[in-house]
């Protein structure tokens, strides 16, 4: 049995403890509690002592577990997630699913693990249990992450487990969804012209759904000829912010001036409105956005989604059709890291094309000088 450690006593004015006085290198600890009891006598001291250096001679030693007393995880969750007002209602929606669909099952099922005992084994196990995908388990991850760290902050835990790296979850990397220019374009020829307007926006300014629908007829700069961005909907609730946080300034593209004309100057603040909404200022709510879509890729035999067929196909064009470079379109669309950019680059199939055509002329044009 280890002899590390020693039982004293800490006399105080209303009368003292027993503790346990233990070394790690130079730095000296006092524990004063025995199955988050403190140690009101030697006897007690001395069984804190024993199961300390048990764990010491088993090489399961850990300074956490004596340090904080034992916190159950799924309670410390449960409590944790409550006060998390600061988050989007998206982000919220997400994490309290993690919770109660992930996170409490796992640790139910594992039960005895405290909140000080989470540690990188722990979190490699959970990362190959968890019943969902490699981004969903990634998500799920995410959640833990956050409450962990404001576990540390809140001295209920020492230090912040080391997380699994991102090879570990088996996330495939997916090829980017999108279509041509001139089939996009006949896509949104196909919507009621009375619902164009909002497609032809997202189409010529590289920008998200949620931000189109919310942005208000103030945000236009007549002057300027721009558009603020500054707000955005999550889990169909207005917020005063972009997905990103940051306010994005976007010019007007030269072709949505006539469809600017176009739009509706009554109904409310919102810049894109329809007649027969039933929203609030009778704006655009995302599932009948999706609707529309549906509707007309259909006529036009496309399978493509909305967001992949607006957005991802816009910025895709943007470089493999139209010639732009990835630091323009990272300028564009404000993107804060380039590799978040460098994905559209990757669909280069009418590039390839002419590289294609190019050789094939050269080959030809050879032939023709041999048979000169």
């Amino acid at each position: 049995m280890s002899e590390k450690g020693a039982v004293d006593f800490r006399k105080t004015k209303s009368g003292g403890h027993w503790y346990v006085r233990w070394y790690i290198g130079k730095q000296q600890y006092r524990i004063t509690r025995y199955k988050g009891l403190i140690c009101e006598t030697r006897g007690m001291a001395e069984r804190l002592l024993s199961c300390m250096r048990s764990d010491e001679e088993n090489h399961i030693f850990r300074i956490e577990k004596y340090l904080y007393q034992e916190t159950d995880v799924i309670e410390y969750l449960e409590g944790w997630i409550k006060n998390q007002t600061h988050l989007s209602p998206a982000t919220l929606k997400d994490y309290q699913n993690s919770i109660k669909n992930h996170l409490t099952p796992w640790f139910r099922t594992n039960n005895g693990i405290s909140l000080h005992e989470i540690q990188h084994d722990t979190l490699r196990r959970m990362v190959n249990e968890i019943k969902r995908d490699g981004k969903g388990t990634q998500n799920v991850m995410y959640c833990l992450h956050a409450a962990l760290l404001d576990a540390v902050r809140s001295g209920k835990i020492m230090t912040m487990p080391e997380f699994p790296q991102k090879k570990h979850y088996g996330i495939e990397p997916k090829p980017i969804e999108a279509i041509p220019e001139a089939r996009q374009i006949a896509v949104i020829q196909a919507i009621p012209i009375e619902h164009q307007p909002i497609f032809w926006w997202l189409k010529y300014h590289y920008r998200r759904p949620s931000e189109a629908m919310a942005l208000h007829k103030e945000d236009y700069d007549k002057e300027r000829d721009c558009f603020t961005i500054r707000r955005s909907f999550s889990n169909k609730q207005l917020v005063n912010h972009t997905k990103t946080h940051r306010i994005h300034v976007v010019p007007c593209h030269p072709d949505f001036h006539p469809w600017l004309e176009k739009l509706h100057t009554s109904f409310g603040p919102y810049l894109f409105t329809h007649r027969t909404s039933r929203m609030d200022g009778k704006r655009y709510q995302h599932d009948f956005l999706v609707d529309l879509w549906a509707k007309a890729r259909k006529t036009c035999g496309e399978t493509i989604r909305f967001y992949a067929g607006t957005k991802h196909s816009s910025c895709t064009a943007f470089i493999n059709e139209q010639g732009g470079s990835v630091d323009e379109l990272q300028m564009l669309t404000d993107h804060a890291r380039r590799d978040s950019v460098l994905k559209y680059a990757d669909i280069k199939l009418e590039a390839k094309r002419q590289i294609q055509a190019k050789v094939i002329r050269m080959r030809e044009g050879r032939k023709e000088e041999v048979g000169g």
